[in-house]
């Protein structure tokens, strides 16, 4: 009874409200209002103004990225609210907190990071090297018409709710990448159109295989620049290069090209001559590089205005994108690099075996008269000139090989970056030059010091030999043209060098010194008629066809390389570097050599001058204590200089070729 009147009495009270079960808010919950499939959801804001609320397709949200995420884990602002019976708890006319997308993913990088994880979520690194390249972007800027949000948030382009990048080579990627354009024009409406009508676009449509290029193939996707930076100059071109490989390797090759490769922004880029959105093919009537149009092209960066002077028709057809390799569309330039890859072959293919042979030699019969310099005898001259040291080279000519060899020096140094932009050593030097434009004045100054010193010497053998016309003998022993002795030296040479002969006794001027002498006859007018027609081609483009400017090119660095490369080489192993020379050999810095060395190097000379009563006649005072320091002093460091320079165009021949 006492139960049952428990009970009564109990149910007899006014029930207590039972509490209302709080609502969920897993992500069925959300979508059950924010799917897009149901009706409208609108809100009120502040005023009382009604406005519609996100909503989320609910299919596409399943196949997305952030598909196995909770909606509140992103909207940490949405609450339960059970007291009010309402889904979530906020003050509905104050909007949601922006989702902080770069934050969220950097935050859970960095504890990824943190715990050692690292390779189990390389998705998740890639996010967060897209977000610290977008942190530096053009997109992250404030905008400028409203300072308080940036040009673009990670959701200008990503739908959150549906975004997932599919895997590559698949149809789904294909049309993922046909919809970038769109995506940009958004905001980008004019560049759309352009793009629209481009050859790009055009390829893709047709086609709709994505293969052309579209938006984040030259902007980048994250860390997009503004197009009037240097940044983006300096990188645009490359960008190209990934779908137009050959074409890229050409324009590398070219001045614009180099001065690009070293850091610079100033010369043209692909989209100076081909337009940007807009590019045609170059055999539509409106592309800017095409023939009809290409002078007006160029002219657009070279007139005075600019501080370039004009250029003419000649200079505008110039071969932009010409190459060696291709004969039947580069006649002229495969020819070109034909003959000037025989002639550096050819000349390196015997000198270096020359020296080879030559060092060998030298070698072993320094090793068997116990080593040491001792290659001369002392008693090998009449005792009374021991001692005496024979002229070789009056002042002059010593100043003008100093004057010569410093300017070369100076070209190579100036010149070589620009030969090999892409290594890394060139851009180190041009930086430490002061730039182009620097280096460049630099360079045509040296040059026209070294033409200048070869014109004098023009200038002064055509005097000489008018003066000793009558007695000059063209194939004497004075005379720098190779004769039949020379012939027979060199052959002599070779037997020696096997060990089948001795070793010829030299006149005044060996083979190889006559051939160092004829050298910069052809080097310095390939060199110097080259590198004028590229210094002047608005002058040189009025009368000659644009292909001239490219052989020119290919002339001017092939002969400078060959000449680099045999002169710190070859001339350094002949005069310096052999056995009985070794480490530096001063006579062309003193003038004079010991009368013993020059009975050694120069026998049949030697003979003839004693025979004639003239040796005498030819002996000075050996140079004092002082100049033979300075002398050997100024030899290395010009040595030094030369390998130093050889060094660098061996790294760069090798790597960046």
């Amino acid at each position: 009874m006492t139960l049952i009147g428990i009970g009564t009495q109990a149910a007899a009270q006014p029930a207590a409200a039972a509490p209302t079960p709080a609502a969920s808010l897993d992500n069925a919950s959300c979508l059950n209002c924010h799917d897009a499939k149901k009706p409208k959801l609108e809100s009120k804001d502040a005023a009382g103004k009604a406005r519609a609320l996100r909503a989320v397709p609910s299919d596409k949200f399943k196949d997305s990225v952030h598909a196995t995420m909770q909606c509140v884990t992103c909207h940490s602002d949405i609450r339960d609210n059970a007291e009010k019976g309402n889904a979530h708890a906020r003050n509905t006319a104050q909007p949601l907190k922006k989702v902080d997308c770069a934050g969220c993913h950097q935050e859970l990088w960095e504890q990824t990071v943190k715990r050692g994880r690292t390779a189990e979520r390389p998705g998740l690194e890639r996010v967060a090297k897209n977000v610290e390249a977008y942190k530096t972007s053009f997109h992250a800027r404030p905008n400028a018409e409203d300072k308080t949000r940036p040009n673009a948030s990670c959701d200008s382009c990503h739908d959150t709710h549906t975004f997932d990048v599919p895997a590559k080579n698949t149809p789904e990627y294909t049309q993922w990448r046909l919809g970038i354009p769109a995506m940009c024009a958004t905001c980008h409406t004019d560049q759309l159109e352009a793009y629209n009508e481009s050859v790009h676009a055009k390829v893709n449509s047709s086609k709709l295989l994505a293969d052309a290029a579209v938006c984040s193939d030259c902007h980048t996707a994250h860390s997009v620049t503004g197009t009037s930076g240097n940044p983006f100059k300096l990188t645009v071109t490359a960008s190209c290069g990934n779908c137009h490989k050959e074409e890229y390797d050409s324009y590398k090759d070219t001045f614009h090209g180099k001065i690009t490769n070293l850091g610079y922004a100033y010369t043209a880029k692909c989209y100076n001559c081909h337009g940007s959105h807009e590019i045609q093919r170059v055999d539509d009537a409106k592309s800017p590089a095409h023939p009809d149009n290409r002078l007006e092209t160029c002219q657009s960066c070279h007139n005075p205005k600019k501080g370039l002077p004009g250029v003419s028709k000649g200079f505008a057809s110039f071969q932009p994108h010409g190459n060696t390799h291709d004969f039947g569309k580069y006649p002229q330039l495969w020819a070109a690099f034909q003959l000037m890859a025989g002639l550096l072959i050819g000349t390196f293919a015997f000198f270096w075996l020359h020296t080879a042979l030559w060092f060998y030699r030298e070698y072993k019969e320094r090793q068997a008269r116990g080593g040491g310099h001792a290659h001369v005898r002392l008693d090998e001259v009449p005792a009374p000139l021991r001692g005496k040291h024979v002229r070789r080279f009056s002042r002059t000519w010593r100043i003008a090989h100093l004057t010569f060899a410093l300017s070369l020096m100076v070209l190579t140094l100036t010149g070589m970056p620009l030969f090999y932009s892409e290594v890394p050593w060139a851009r180190a030097i041009m930086s430490a030059l002061g730039g182009p434009q620097v280096a460049g004045v630099i360079h045509r100054t040296a040059a026209v010091i070294f033409a200048g010193v070869f014109l004098w010497h023009l200038v002064y053998m055509v005097f000489t030999l008018g003066r000793k016309w009558r007695t000059f003998k063209i194939f004497g022993p004075d005379s720098m043209v190779p004769n039949l002795k020379d012939l027979e030296d060199m052959i002599g040479m070779f037997k020696w060098f096997f060990g089948k002969g001795p070793r010829p006794g030299l006149d005044r001027w060996s083979y190889w010194e006559k051939f160092d002498y004829w050298a910069p006859f052809w080097g310095v007018t390939i060199i110097g008629v080259s590198g004028l027609v590229m210094w002047l081609p608005h002058f040189f483009g009025q009368f000659l066809p644009g292909w001239i400017f490219n052989v020119a090119s290919i002339f001017h660095g092939e002969e400078a390389f060959l000449a680099v490369v045999f002169l710190f080489t070859v001339h350094f192993f002949n005069n310096h570097f052999r056995p009985d020379k070794f480490p530096v050999e001063i006579v062309m810095f003193t003038g004079t050599m010991s009368l013993e060395e020059f009975k050694k190097d120069h026998g049949v000379e030697y003979q003839r001058l004693v025979e004639t009563g003239q040796l005498e006649s030819h002996l000075v005072e050996p140079p004092s204590a002082k100049m033979v320091k300075a002398s050997k002093l100024l030899g290395f460091v010009l040595i030094i200089f030369g390998l130093t320079l050889l060094t660098l165009v061996g790294i760069g021949f090798f790597t960046g070729g």
